[in-house]
């Protein structure tokens, strides 16, 4: 019994091989109907009659004796990256595979055979793996990108600043995690090393609030600077803040705390050497104090 249902796979094999190969054409065109429809106008015909080609030539290499599909899983992995960076939806992307099956489906149809109706229930399976294949590639590029994103808005949303020479500041907007803290880290220690300033001024006034963990975060930030020579000033403490601090039972040490980013940059000024004057109206008058 084993032997026989062997001998029929086989043949419902080989004949699919031969339907693949004398079919070729209204096969292909047939695929590439419902691989663009699915498309809805976001690929170039030419690519996507590239891309088919290829896999078609793949797919039919990998039904050889050798039966390597490394090329072919190749070919899907790539075309599966390309259309997460691209845009394209699952099922977008999920058609491209699937839709060969409909498209033989309709010529096994035609030839009626038994070996051609057993044969495409060997490929629907082929079909389905190289499917769940290319969307597992598909899922693992989408969340690649999605990660490089996060880090580039992490940056962007952490910008570092020169106030003045020798001055550096990071205004802070948003919560103040541990991943956003490593990157307040570096982006000022190498805004330190880079302009060679000796005062930073870390202004809070956009964090909604500060609890423990934050308050742990900007005190490794302040010592991460301190080590590079740099002194820190912590700007924007509200009323609200001050109180949840002092609620809270957190110690800043020696850190000095500032109301404002104004009062922080001032503070700053008088540390570098920098006298304010007030002369008669509103201007005020700046002057460098030799030492």
């Amino acid at each position: 019994m084993g032997v026989t249902l062997s001998v029929h796979a086989d043949a419902g094999r080989r004949r699919i091989e031969e339907l693949l190969q004398e079919n070729e054409e209204p096969v292909f065109k047939r695929w590439l109907e419902i691989a663009g429809s699915s498309s809805n106008g976001h690929v170039d015909r030419g690519s996507l009659v590239g891309q088919l080609r290829e896999l078609y030539q793949a797919l039919r290499q990998s039904f050889g004796e050798s039966s390597d599909s490394s090329d072919l899983r190749g070919l899907l992995a790539e075309l599966s990256r390309s259309r997460a960076r691209q845009g394209f939806t699952p099922t977008e992307t999920a058609i491209v595979v699937f839709g060969l099956k409909e498209a033989l489906y309709e010529i096994v149809e035609n030839d009626g055979s038994p070996e051609a109706l057993r044969g495409f229930v060997w490929f629907s399976r082929v079909i389905d793996e190289l499917g769940l294949f290319t969307m597992e590639s598909y899922a693992a590029a989408r969340e690649r990108i999605i990660i490089d994103q996060a880090e580039q808005l992490l940056e962007l949303s952490t910008p570092v600043v020169k106030l003045w020479e020798g001055i550096v500041a990071v205004p802070l907007v948003g919560t103040l995690d541990s991943a956003r803290t490593q990157v307040v880290m570096e982006k000022l220690l190498q805004t330190l090393v880079d302009t060679g300033s000796e005062h930073a001024v870390i202004d809070i006034t956009g964090v909604p609030a500060v609890d423990t963990q934050v308050a742990q975060h900007l005190l490794k930030t302040v010592v991460a600077a301190r080590l590079m020579g740099a002194e820190c000033v912590i700007s924007g403490i509200r009323p609200q803040i001050a109180h949840t601090i002092v609620t809270l039972g957190i110690e800043f040490g020696d850190i000095v705390t500032k109301a404002s980013l104004a009062d922080a940059l001032a503070h700053a000024l008088r540390q570098s050497g920098i006298e304010f004057v007030k002369h008669r109206g509103t201007r005020i008058a700046v002057r460098t104090v030799e030492e």
